[in-house]
């Protein structure tokens, strides 16, 4: 029944000869030099060629090879403009489409989870899917009860496709690390691999979207719709429209790229703190800009969908994270060396500058340090080139450092959204999103000490509070 299991040897075929490519086209370059061409260009035609091969299979593969694409497709903003442009297009499409699942197969994977009757419950249903994602299609539909609604139906053997290919992604991680500058990608597939089973469970992901839904139920700015109706492979929540965020990339006004900007950073750092969970999976797809704002029609809302990746913060995001961005902003070089050290960025067994640490994060944080910041791909360029240069300072010093598994998520979720913040070329406040949302972060650092003492004192309740969500 399944399409993604018999297309196993063909899904893995494709996936292996990635690797060959890059080897095939390495050799092409070298011949290159060797008749006199600069190794600067000849770099940029490789990395061109290398990034246009691997989005192309990228894009016509379901499961992980997709899931992986769409995570890294969010950091497109860091390669160089003559490399980025020519297959940009490509990165929006694998954002907000798939080929889709034969109409056969959803009615049975319908008929198999709804029940033979299934077409019962609806008033109408399309059997054209108006999106299709990594584990799964959305069908437009009305509701027995008028409502109109969006159907998730999960791909048959999704599960076993998403582990084959990001394992398979895996073994050649280190061939794809030049595409992004100053990203380390194998940890980015181990992660996603380690999400898969929570990603299948749509109980988990109607549970996340209906907290989300009650909570901004009432906000004028960020809109969730509600759960309908949930069973295994099956996902019915209420119908959203609105301009998907890649359009605004790619063709929205300067006015929409700001608003876009200015919810997104404030729904990454109020949702934590006011339900307890991070949407963990922040490309544009899974994102729409709604008329109807605080200002009326002209105004505009943010959308949010897609819940399935989600990390479990039960008391919001950590308050090391406010605390030590605030010292850093006040250029406490001490004092931010040895929160690292506390919370694990620092290895015992690693000694470094505290000055060469603050050197290291205040470019970073730059966005932080004014009263509004304009997110462009040339800054995110800049970041990512001064991070990958093995010559550089901050490159030395990034490989120094660690990253602990509780900010793993984290951190990968805020470089995302960033990424597309410059994607958007936005201006946004973020200093005022930080200031009303990020824990620790408006505070002086008086009285830290004690607040990480009772946050350490509730730890064995926020694992209970973890372990029932």
């Amino acid at each position: 029944m399944s399409d993604l299991p018999r297309k196993a040897v063909t899904r893995t075929a494709k996936l292996a000869a990635l690797p060959l490519g890059f080897a095939g086209r390495a050799t092409w370059g070298l011949g290159k030099r060797i008749v006199g061409e600069s190794a600067e260009i000849v770099g940029r035609e490789l990395q061109q060629r290398t990034a246009e091969q691997l989005f192309k299979v990228l894009g016509e593969l379901k499961g992980g090879a997709m899931k992986f694409g769409q995570a890294l497709s969010v950091f497109e903003s860091a390669l160089p403009e003559e490399v980025a442009g020519p297959y940009r297009a490509a990165l929006t499409k694998l954002q907000e489409a798939a080929p889709p699942m034969p109409t056969t197969t959803v009615h049975s994977v319908l008929g198999q989870r709804l029940g033979e009757d299934w077409r019962e419950l609806f008033l109408e249903f399309e059997d054209k899917p108006s999106a299709a994602a990594s584990i799964g299609q959305v069908h437009r539909a009305v509701w027995h009860d008028g409502r109109e609604v969006a159907v998730k139906v999960q791909y048959p053997g999704a599960g076993d496709a998403l582990l084959s290919d990001l394992n398979q992604l895996s073994r050649f991680a280190r061939l794809l690390g030049p595409l992004i500058p100053g990203m380390d990608i194998k940890p980015l597939i181990t992660e996603l691999r380690d999400r898969v089973t929570e990603e299948l469970d749509y109980a988990l992901e109607a549970q996340a979207q209906q907290v989300h839904a009650e909570e901004f139920a009432d906000d004028p700015d960020v809109v969730v719709p509600a759960v309908v109706h949930q069973g295994e492979q099956v996902l019915v929540t209420e119908w959203m429209e609105g301009v998907p965020l890649s359009e605004v990339i790619s063709d929205g006004t300067q006015a929409q790229r700001d608003r876009a900007g200015q919810l997104l950073a404030r729904f990454l750092f109020s949702g934590p703190a006011r339900t307890g969970l991070l949407h963990a999976d922040p490309h544009p797809g899974n994102f729409r800009l709604l008329p109807g704002g605080p200002q009326g029609e002209d105004d505009w809302r943010l959308g949010v969908l897609d819940f399935g990746t989600v990390d479990r913060l039960p008391g919001g995001l950590p308050t090391p994270i406010g605390h030590s961005l605030r010292l850093t902003l006040d250029g406490e070089a001490e004092a931010v060396y040895e929160l690292l050290c506390t919370e694990g960025f620092v290895k015992e067994s690693i000694d470094l500058d505290p000055d060469a640490v603050l050197d290291y994060l205040l470019p970073i944080i730059e966005p932080a340090q004014v009263e509004e910041f304009t997110f462009t791909r040339g800054w995110m360029r800049g970041q990512a080139a001064r991070i990958a240069d093995p010559r550089s300072p901050a490159y030395q010093l990034a490989k120094r450092l660690n990253l602990p598994p509780a900010y793993l998520l984290i951190h990968r979720v805020t470089l995302s959204t960033i990424g597309v913040l410059c994607q958007l070329g936005a201006t946004v406040r973020l200093r005022e999103e930080l200031e009303e949302w990020l824990p620790a972060f408006a505070e002086d650092t008086e009285g830290f000490e004690e607040a990480a003492d009772e946050d350490s004192a509730h730890d064995g309740d926020d694992l209970d509070a973890a372990a029932e969500a």
